[in-house]
């Protein structure tokens, strides 16, 4: 008897029971209901089985199915619960492959965990209509109608607010950076009248008015320094936008605090060009390919034969090792090798050069950008430093004459007294933030040369590989098995009412009985 005539084919679908006064039957469409990970995959089992049990338990939820209460209108959105970027990722990989995806394809392609990946697609799926197709071996394929964006954003509250939540984000970043610059110039102002009030005050009464036309001459210095007054600012001011992309109180913020960190998102962005790697060369492949898009140390001969960088790579998309024949160690991920796209699907018969012009979709290895002092051209930052020293200064001659005289209750000079603390630690971080970051920035932007000069280390290496190397490679490439799983493959479907596919049982068990008789 053949092995195959032991095969008996599992199938576990975890369908809601309706509630008591709701009989009849069901549904002609069943909408999909989010699954357990250990329920939603097809088992072929080495076991001899006389009756498939999976037709009974078939017909016996048939009469069972209802629409789940996550699509019930008022009901709990169940996209809602997923972190707002794997949600986003999911649905740009399910848009890229048409609709219809396998979890592999939107792992691969978003570079989110498997388990992850399988929450999106159950989720995206229960509140959008989608349905499950099964292929003969057991893969489980998503299928999304067209307009599933649609009806999501109609279901969703929490899509309607994201965009208004992100626009209050940026204005209050905006406003803080504004205020910031614009308390520079308020301190400026406010230490310098002060002195001028202080050294006024300090005067006989019979020079009071010559006092007086002193300070109506200097507080021009502090008036000068508003420089929005300035005639020829607008026309600065546009250009400094148009180059740099941001104002000049925007520059204050930027000299002092920096602009962000230039490498945001890269976690994301690694973890997609890996997995797009993977899927694309047909789930199996050496650590020497995924050395340039991770964080390896430099080739020596310490490091050539470390490959304990790949072990988060494994765990992500949970693969393991294969020793081929000639005893090399490769890396398959079966999950990344089921799709249900055939875009990308040729096999990739060469290595080096000739193979980096065919695989150009993706880098050649992952580049970390150095973090920048400021945005701020040269001008702008030289600006900048001169009114914080100003201000600096101020604060410490206004501090002098403070000490020195009885503050009167009430008037400006009591105000000042009071917020002098304040204008202190402002004139004071003013130059000590910046260069605590200076020095920062030395040590983290030699760290990301480091890197980035490890990484195209490897990817050189790749290009021109030693013999060895290029038979591990043309190895993989042997190995790997990229399966597309077709629409004429598929046996089952929750799109259609279960009694409406008792004939594909009925074939399914005759073709059991075949395979038992051979």
């Amino acid at each position: 008897m053949a092995p195959a005539a032991s095969l008996s084919l599992s199938l576990h679908l975890r369908l809601a029971p309706p509630p008591p006064h709701r009989r009849g039957r069901p549904p002609r469409h069943a909408p999909f209901l989010p699954l357990s990970p250990h329920h939603h995959h097809l088992r072929v089992a080495h076991h001899h089985v006389p009756d498939p049990p999976w037709r009974r338990g078939v017909r016996a939820r048939a009469g069972t199915i209802q629409a789940p209460g996550l699509a019930r209108p008022g009901g709990a959105v169940e996209t809602d619960r997923l972190p707002s970027g794997v949600r986003d990722r999911a649905m740009e990989a399910v848009d890229h492959f048409g609709g219809r995806v396998t979890i592999g394809d939107v792992a691969s392609r978003a570079g989110l965990q498997l388990a992850q990946a399988e929450r999106a697609l159950q989720a995206l799926a229960a509140d959008t209509g989608g349905f499950l197709e099964v292929s003969e071996e057991g893969e489980v394929l998503y299928v999304f109608p067209k307009d599933y964006r649609t009806k999501l954003a109609g279901k969703s509250f929490r899509m309607k607010v994201e965009p208004l939540i992100d626009k209050t984000k940026e204005v209050g970043a905006y406003l803080v950076r504004v205020s910031f610059g614009t308390a520079l110039i308020a301190s400026i102002v406010l230490v310098y009248t002060t002195i001028i009030a202080i050294i006024s005050s300090s005067s006989d009464e019979d020079n009071r008015g010559r006092r007086r036309r002193s300070y109506d001459s200097t507080i021009i210095i502090p008036t000068d320094l508003f420089w929005y007054l300035d005639a020829d600012y607008y026309r600065r001011r546009r250009r400094v936008e148009k180059e740099d992309g941001m104002n000049f109180i925007e520059s204050i913020f930027s000299f002092v605090f920096g602009d962000g960190d230039p490498n945001d998102g890269l976690e994301d962005k690694r973890w997609k060009m890996i997995g797009q790697y993977i899927s694309s060369n047909g789930g199996v492949i050496t650590a020497e390919e995924l050395a340039p898009y991770l964080d390896v140390p430099p080739i020596s001969e310490q490091s050539k034969d470390d490959e304990s960088f790949i072990l988060p790579v494994l765990l992500r998309f949970q693969g393991h090792p294969e020793v081929d024949e000639q005893g090399n160690i490769l890396y398959r991920f079966p999950s990344l090798q089921r799709t249900a796209s055939s875009k990308g699907s040729g096999v990739r018969e060469y290595v080096g050069n000739k193979w980096s012009a065919m695989f150009s979709s993706v880098e050649k290895y992952l580049e970390e950008k150095p973090w920048k002092f400021s945005k701020a051209n040269a001008s702008e930052r030289a600006m900048v430093a001169g009114l914080g020293g100003l201000n600096l200064f101020g604060v410490i001659i206004l501090g002098n004459l403070l000490k020195q005289m009885t503050v009167p209750p009430g008037g400006l000079i009591s105000f000042v007294a009071q917020l002098f603390p304040l204008l202190q630690v402002y004139a004071g971080s003013f130059f000590a933030i910046p260069l605590f970051r200076w020095f920062l920035l030395r040590k983290t932007n030699n760290g990301i040369e480091r890197r980035n000069k490890a990484r195209e280390q490897r990817a050189q290496e790749l290009a021109l590989p030693e013999p060895s190397l290029r038979r591990k490679l043309l190895s993989a490439r042997d190995m790997a098995q990229r399966k597309v799983i077709t629409p004429e493959e598929i046996v089952y479907t929750t799109e259609k009412d279960l009694l409406d596919q008792d004939y594909e049982v009925k074939e399914w068990e005759k073709r059991f009985k075949e395979l038992e008789s051979d």
